[in-house]
């Protein structure tokens, strides 16, 4: 059989507030939060498997806490904008009166929900390849997730900056699983320095027209070692009003692939921002749900599943040892 699997990274501003403001994009942040609970009500609909990634510092249930867990964590980047420490004075008490950095009444929707699994962002949303940083700074994050939130074993790295030299240490600490990058020059791990024109141009172009495959593989390709690698296939890019004519280009070049996956039993990894879905909402969430009616299709005619990151993890288990 082959699979769908779902994985969405949960950051609010912790993960663009070095790129934008409050003012800029405060709108997509609060319009996630009405985004998530619809999502998860597709979820369910479908019964669709996903991991939740989220960012530590979102846990936490007011700024005493935040502070308490910070105080161990060196987040040391060159440019200093980077650090989460740099937005505290942003911040605000607790989640009644900031909505921009605590989201522990959203967590508790998506634990309440069946099927969902509830990974790491890293704590700090904290960046493994950045100019400054070390592995004994990403340990100290990884220290902090684990006294947080016990029984994490997924995590996404914050900007998909995949650092091969520090998953010896995910393992460590109980993480078997992290989301690698689609096998293809223009989505290799990057700092902003080498996400260049050309390779944004690319991106772009191939979210409406196959240009570097479809990036479903079969679980015997996978890397296993130190941890398991469950590459991307494809993010979700959110709806653009100015390229709402290419919207049924976008939806088919993934039902193509989906049908690909599901034909070759093969797995197909899809994510998104919750913030994705912040404005624009409801044509996100009907251009979500027509890519789930195709699973649904698919389900029916090829035995195609839906899992989550931890799944892959126990279904490669078990067929080791089968």
């Amino acid at each position: 059989m082959g699979a769908l699997i779902v994985s969405l990274d949960f950051e609010l501003n912790w993960g663009v507030h070095d790129v934008f403001t409050i003012d800029k994009y405060g709108e997509n942040i609060l319009g996630s939060r009405k985004a998530i609970p619809k999502i998860l009500q597709l979820f369910q609909k479908y019964e669709i498997h996903a991991t939740w990634a989220i960012v530590g510092m979102i846990h936490c249930k007011d700024k005493k806490e935040l502070l308490t867990c910070l105080e161990s964590i060196e987040v040391p980047y060159e440019n200093e904008a980077l650090s989460a420490k740099h937005n505290l004075p942003n911040v605000g008490e607790d989640e009644q009166v900031d909505l921009y950095h605590y989201g522990n009444s959203l967590i508790n929707k998506i634990k309440e929900m069946p099927n969902q699994e509830i990974g790491s962002h890293t704590f700090s949303h904290y960046y493994c390849l950045e100019k400054g940083q070390k592995i004994e700074h990403f340990e100290k994050d990884l220290q902090a997730v684990v006294n947080l939130n016990e029984g994490i074993s997924s995590l996404v790295f914050p900007r998909n900056q995949v650092n091969l030299a520090y998953l010896e240490l995910c393992d460590e600490y109980g993480i078997t699983a992290y989301r690698g990058n689609e096998d293809s020059w223009i989505y290799g791990p990057y700092i902003k320095e080498m996400n260049t024109a050309i390779k944004r141009i690319f991106r772009l172009a191939d979210h409406y027209i196959n240009i570097t495959g479809h990036h479903s593989y079969k679980l015997e390709k996978v890397s296993t070692q130190p941890i398991i690698n469950v590459p991307s296939s494809r993010f979700l890019r959110p709806y653009s009003p100015k390229l709402r004519f290419l919207e049924r280009l976008r939806l088919q070049r993934i039902k193509k692939s989906l049908t690909e996956a599901a034909k070759n039993n093969e797995y197909y990894h899809l994510w998104w921002h919750p913030h994705n879905f912040g404005k624009n909402t409801e044509k996100n969430l009907q251009f979500l749900e027509e890519i789930l009616q195709h699973v649904e299709y698919l389900k029916g005619k090829y035995n195609f599943q839906s899992m989550h990151m931890r799944d892959i993890v126990n279904l490669i288990n078990s067929n080791k040892k089968n």
